[in-house]
């Protein structure tokens, strides 16, 4: 079972990181920084918009967007932590074996 928490820990941390990057990326296209245009930029850009936005969505329908800024990658990163340290409650005083 520690095995299945450590993954878990270790596809969550690595989803945090995913977010985080979108939110950045998405700035520095606001900001005119780097240009979607360039392919690299672009594909990476698609990438993590694939990846990040299914979860984004339903959290955007109920949050709205306080003076431009959104903040439903920080509730999704919140919840996400929330959720791994209740796995790690709800199984520490299990013993498997």
């Amino acid at each position: 079972m520690r095995a299945f928490l450590w993954l878990f820990d270790t596809v969550i941390t690595i989803y945090i990181w995913l977010l985080i990057g979108s939110a950045v990326l998405s700035w520095l296209i606001a900001f005119n920084v780097v240009n979607t245009r360039h392919p690299v930029v672009g594909q990476i850009a698609e990438f993590l918009y694939r990846i990040t936005e299914p979860p984004l969505r339903p959290i955007r329908r109920v949050v709205p967007a306080f003076g431009g800024i959104d903040i439903s990658p920080i509730i999704l990163i919140i919840l996400l932590q929330f959720l791994s340290i209740l796995l790690h409650e709800l199984f520490s005083g299990m013993s498997f074996g």
